[in-house]
């Protein structure tokens, strides 16, 4: 981790700084998020979140339990080639964000400008972020320097927008992702896709920009929104071919330049429906946007059929491409089928896509939760659940997925890393979604497929988990887990006074980050 701007601080001294900070200005994350929103507007940042309100709606409840949405926004710079990416933050939170982002791979370093509370209320973190981006801005090195406000400095009115929108060549951008504003990691992501997107547009809009590194497809293009595994575009693109039409860039894209072809496009495929920025971005460019994506057979009927009338398509030449695709995928599912009662739950923003495949393959899915909000994108995919007796709950929390386990009772829980701990306590078998689910084919006949194996080996370990309890049984639970010469004696008075502390004071909200 890098220690960028005229203060080079040590990790150690970063903390003290930071930790000096909160005890002076109160607005660190133990300060509760109303009151680091109030601050955040009284500094001026009442634009940027009413903003976030609009394309992130929070609710029934105001914030899924999950890892800081800033996260998302770096993951998409750090993925990108050419593009430095600059911290603003408590150093806790920096040091957070750079680890779980080497966790998930990245090999690159993560800048920081640290603050203490003088510079923080001076303005001088500012001037010092703006020195930091100038030392950066190489144009034989990055196309682009990111800097993401994190909570406090967000809540301090810290202007990003002011810094130099361009420095030797090199674009400079600037973003507000603060746990208060933005509800998940993944609604993150589009915060810098959508700014990229715009910055590209008006690039664009301006005169001539540098070719995408890929060369131009010959056919109308199709611009695919959302993370995927890597064979989905691909098989995607085998579909689009069949109606004249070609896949373009996905966005979040891996490289600049990757924007303008995203731009230049017939039509942009939504297939993870929260991309709200970016979907405005794309519109403001004249584009058409589809939801849902091309999942089982149903899926793909829908979708071929929305993607052939957004680009003109012949009537005949649609009929031509479901013929082709329509009964292979149908093959598939039959080919592997699932047998067993699930429940679904993730923060990705692909979980209803998955129920449908789920549903198609046999089987008996009961509940769908989903981080992320309800959009236009995603009516068709929850209309098509429900219609199957599918309960979907969008913005899900953890306490709703905990009781779609315990009433539905599954041969197989599918979900957050508590889901699955939960399950696997209730001797239920269970997968993590993101890493086993999610990182896996679902377009096409590929993804009709996919799922199966590793959804029928699960629910077949069944017996595992019931010789394993059976073999555990007996040695004890909570406070008395473990085996014991003398079993650990229950004090229900502490408890008891230790509920009567709490209730006389309130521990304050956590969770800003």
């Amino acid at each position: 981790m890098d220690n960028l701007g005229s203060n080079t601080v040590a990790l150690d001294t970063a903390n003290d700084v930071a930790a000096a900070a909160l005890q002076t200005d109160g607005l660190g994350c133990h300060a509760g998020k109303e009151r680091l929103r109030s601050a955040a507007e009284a500094a001026g940042m009442s634009d940027t979140l009413g903003q976030y309100a609009k394309d992130y709606p929070q609710g029934p409840h105001d914030q899924p339990q999950s890892m800081c949405p800033a996260f998302g926004s770096l993951r998409v710079g750090l993925r990108m080639r050419r593009t430095a990416m600059v911290l603003s933050g408590s150093a806790c939170c920096v040091y957070g964000l750079t680890f779980t982002s080497h966790f998930y791979g990245a090999k690159r370093t993560v800048g920081y400008v640290p603050f203490n509370s003088e510079t923080l209320v001076t303005g001088k973190l500012f001037e010092d972020i703006r020195d930091a981006v100038h030392a950066l801005a190489d144009p034989e090195t990055y196309d682009a320097i990111v800097v993401i406000n994190l909570c406090v400095p967000t809540a301090s009115g810290v202007p990003l927008r002011l810094l130099p929108k361009e420095i030797n060549g090199v674009r400079v951008i600037g973003i507000d992702v603060p746990g208060f504003g933005v509800p998940t990691h993944a609604e993150a992501k589009d915060v810098l896709a959508g700014a990229m997107l715009r910055f590209a547009r008006l690039e664009a809009e301006q005169g001539p920009v540098q070719a995408p590194r890929a060369p131009r497809a010959g056919k109308p293009t199709i611009s695919l929104l959302g993370e995927m595994f890597p064979a989905d575009p691909m098989q995607i693109g085998a579909m689009l071919d069949l109606m004249g039409l070609a896949a373009g860039p996905v966005t979040p894209t891996r490289e600049w330049r990757e924007l303008y072809g995203a731009l230049d496009c017939a039509a942009v495929a939504a297939i993870h429906p929260f991309y709200a920025s970016c979907v405005r971005e794309f519109e403001a460019a004249g584009r058409a946007v589809v939801g849902s994506a091309p999942v089982g057979h149903d899926g793909t009927a829908a979708w071929l059929e929305a993607i052939g009338a957004a680009c003109n398509v012949a009537r005949e030449t649609i009929d031509a491409a479901k013929n082709r695709l329509l009964p292979a995928i149908k093959g598939a599912l039959s080919a592997a089928p699932i047998s067993g009662r699930v429940t679904l739950s993730g923060y990705e923003g692909s979980e209803l896509l998955v129920g449908r495949l789920l549903v198609e393959s046999g089987a008996d899915l009961r509940y769908v939760g989903t981080a992320c909000a309800r959009t236009r994108f995603s009516e068709a995919d929850r209309d098509w659940l429900e219609a199957k007796g599918v309960h979907v709950q969008f913005r899900a929390s953890l306490e709703q997925d905990f009781a779609a386990f315990d009433e539905f009772k599954p041969d197989l829980a599918i979900g957050t890393t508590p889901v699955v701990q939960k399950a696997k306590q209730n001797a239920t078998p269970a997968l993590y979604f993101t890493n086993l689910i999610s990182a896996r084919p679902l377009m096409g006949v590929a993804g009709a497929g996919s799922l199966a194996k590793v959804v029928n080996t699960a629910i077949a370990n069944r017996a595992r988990f019931d010789e394993m309890n059976d073999f555990f049984e007996g040695v004890g639970k909570g406070f008395a887990a473990g085996v014991w010469q003398d079993v650990p004696r229950d004090r229900p008075e502490f408890a008891k006074k230790q509920r009567a502390k709490t209730a006389a004071k309130p521990i304050e909200e956590m969770g800003a980050c």
